[in-house]
């Protein structure tokens, strides 16, 4: 665990962000931590772009601690909410963005990398909220990622998809399995968005294509996507539970 926290204890409100040290997770727990909480950046192997992090939202004056987990390890991710309440007293918010994706047409998938992106994407999502619905305080928020794939069945993509096709099931159920806690659940399901995930491997050509494709005629930006968690997280959100926000420019 990289530690740089300021006064451990404290009371204010308190959120948890896997897959925090790149792309969209980084920019949602620096999104979170201008709103006020305190953030613990959950990363899997990259500690460098984790401590980043870190460093962005305690420069800019707030509160945050690094850990290091497997999202799809149970033993590990206790840990994480271990780390979590021992540091900050308690757990108000998890943004659930960490993710893996792999594409192909389903008839030349490796199965071995269907099991990775079903280990991290469906099994690492069932491990973190079932944490998530053991520890959120009351006013709590638990907010998953999904894909506006889903919507869009784009051939190349049907085990990603499939595996946020499982991520929207868990959120639906798990927002009615937390009736009388005062916890919202929901999804986030980017479309085409400005990351690594998103552009590695594809060339400039299809890039602009998809681009194109909504009638905001852009890529989505990871800017884009935290002002959406930062609305769920928030009091302005709190009447939004058990759904699938498809924050995608219109694409879909």
């Amino acid at each position: 665990m990289t530690e740089h926290s300021s006064t451990p204890g404290t009371s204010r409100r308190v959120a948890v962000v896997t897959g925090g040290s790149r792309g969209i997770g980084r920019e949602t727990a620096e999104r979170l931590a201008a709103d006020g909480y305190a953030v613990v950046v959950n990363y899997a192997g990259n500690e460098a772009e984790a401590d980043k992090t870190v460093a962005a939202v305690t420069e800019a004056g707030g509160e945050a601690i690094a850990v290091r987990a497997d999202v799809a390890d149970e033993t590990e991710v206790a840990a994480l909410f271990d780390a979590t309440e021992s540091t900050y007293g308690g757990v108000d918010v998890v943004v659930h963005a960490a993710g893996v994706m792999a594409l192909a047409p389903l008839v030349d998938l490796d199965l071995d990398v269907l099991d990775r992106m079903h280990r991290t994407n469906i099994r690492g999502t069932f491990v973190v909220d079932q944490q998530a619905a053991r520890r959120l305080r009351a006013g709590g928020a638990l907010i998953n990622f999904s894909s506006s794939v889903l919507a869009l069945a784009i051939p190349g993509y049907s085990a990603y998809a499939a595996t946020k096709g499982a991520v929207e099931a868990m959120t639906l159920i798990v927002a009615r399995e937390l009736r009388g806690r005062d916890v919202t659940v929901n999804a986030v399901a980017p479309g085409p968005t400005a990351t690594a995930l998103f552009l590695d491997g594809k060339d400039e050509e299809t890039i602009a294509r998809m681009a194109a494709q909504p009638p905001l005629e852009r890529l989505g930006t990871p800017r884009d996507i935290a002002e959406v968690v930062s609305f769920l997280a928030g009091p302005a959100g709190r009447w939004v539970n058990g759904q699938v926000l498809r924050a995608n420019g219109g694409i879909a």
